[in-house]
């Protein structure tokens, strides 16, 4: 037997029995693709997981399970449903790797370049590294934001539930992957394979080139991604950059050559709200997707990580709730603040939850400024920015029992200067 993994549902916590029938079905179709018929696939699959693992288990043989690793089923963004046949004009085409991504009439092309990124290493690479498979979900996430198809019923554990799409979604994409595990110093995306990259796209024929990757300005001439536009501009693409993720200082923002459009976040018309209600009446309002609530507005003990810290560990560990430097005795059944950075904003929630917290206030430091950012947490938590941070600080440290309650998620439209 086999276990197909597909990755997560769309129907959030509370699913109807009409989002179970659907993920059922769903299994099946995709099986059938494999097997021949929706009734032969009936037959072998033996569980449906439906509920919150995406995924089936059934009777396969080593033919039908190859066929079936061959789909692409992580994402509806890429369906090919309503296409027509690819134009006679590309002449790109889709890697057989060990990560089983096959192109269909949507995605049209499928690359991977990891010679660069081996010759540095100094060693083979296993075949982990032989696909175009993204396994944090850059790749899809950068690819579904330009060309993604149509997708209804879209959300995030239910919240903002509507349709996605790209910004062009009736257009083929094509996926070139460069960037890998990151190195001793971060370096993942070596330019031999960014430029490598770049002259495939430019022989397989595409339109616009999306290159959602950069680093610190360098001189163009000694810039990958610089000589790679060049070369494809004069070709008649046009190549859109991404400016990075730093700022607001000055000198921070990548892929600035005069030839390529770069590009910056835009602003979104929603937003995810929570609040840190604190005992004092207070209300500080944050950002969080959260899926697990508190319990009936019950106010907990408030503690920041440097005063839980662990005997062992540093203070300025601590109030950033690094790994294993947070004392569960002092944590247990407490709303637990920490501050951002070292470690990613999610692990600091998970942190948290191993040492019994109840809840997890996110502060930004003084660099973060007002840029707060909802994730996904583990346990019932909030991020609020650093003039709000200082509000709860000081309520802390002068208050002899200092206590908060975090607000379930809401989504909230409408908000300016969006769109």
């Amino acid at each position: 037997s086999y276990i197909v993994y597909l990755g997560g549902h769309t129907h959030g916590l509370n699913p109807t029995t009409a989002d179970l029938d659907y993920a059922t079905n769903s299994h099946y179709e995709l099986l059938a693709t494999s097997v021949g018929s929706t009734e032969l696939a009936r037959e072998k699959i033996f569980y449906s997981y439906t509920r919150n693992i995406n995924g089936f288990a059934a009777i396969l043989d080593d033919k039908e399970a190859s066929d079936i690793a061959s789909v692409w089923p992580e994402s509806k963004s890429f369906s090919d449903e309503g296409y027509g046949p690819i134009p006679s004009r590309w002449r790109g085409s889709c890697s057989r790797d060990v990560g089983g991504v096959v192109c269909n009439r949507k995605l049209i092309g499928a690359k991977f370049f990891n010679k660069g990124y081996s010759a540095f290493i100094g060693d083979a690479l296993n075949d982990t590294f032989k696909t175009v498979r993204d396994h944090q979900g850059h790749g899809s996430h950068t690819l579904s934001t330009a060309g993604g198809s149509f997708v209804p019923g879209a959300s995030i554990f239910g919240h903002a539930n509507g349709t996605a799409k790209g910004g062009s979604p009736r257009a083929r994409v094509a996926a070139y992957k460069v960037c890998w595990p990151p190195l001793v110093g971060g370096n993942e995306c070596f330019d031999a394979d960014i430029i490598a990259a770049f002259d495939a796209a430019i022989s397989d024929g595409v339109d616009v080139l999306s290159v959602s990757l950069g680093g610190n300005p360098s001189e163009f001439f000694e810039d990958g991604i610089s000589i790679g536009a060049f070369h494809a501009v004069k070709k008649g693409i046009s190549v859109v950059s991404s400016a990075g993720n730093s700022g607001p200082d000055p000198g921070t923002v990548s892929n600035v050559s005069p030839w390529m459009f770069t590009v910056g976040a835009s602003t979104l018309d929603r937003e995810f709200v929570s609040y840190a209600q604190l005992g004092n009446n207070k209300q500080l309002k944050g950002s969080s997707l959260s899926s697990v609530t508190m319990s009936s507005r019950t106010f907990y003990p408030l503690i920041s990580g440097d005063k839980a810290k662990a005997a062992d560990a540093l203070a300025e560990d601590a109030i950033l709730c690094q790994p294993e430097t947070i004392d569960p005795k002092k944590a247990k059944g407490k709303i637990l603040v920490c501050v951002r950075g070292i470690s990613g904003r999610t692990d600091k929630g998970k942190q948290a939850l191993l040492a019994g917290a109840v809840g997890m206030i996110l502060v930004n430091d003084r660099k973060s400024g007002n840029e707060v950012i909802a994730d996904p947490h583990l346990l019932p938590a909030t991020h609020i920015n650093f003039t709000d941070g200082n509000t709860l600080f000081a309520y802390i440290n002068f208050t002899r029992n200092p206590t908060a309650y975090i607000t379930p998620v809401e989504t909230k439209f409408g908000l300016k200067p969006a769109p």
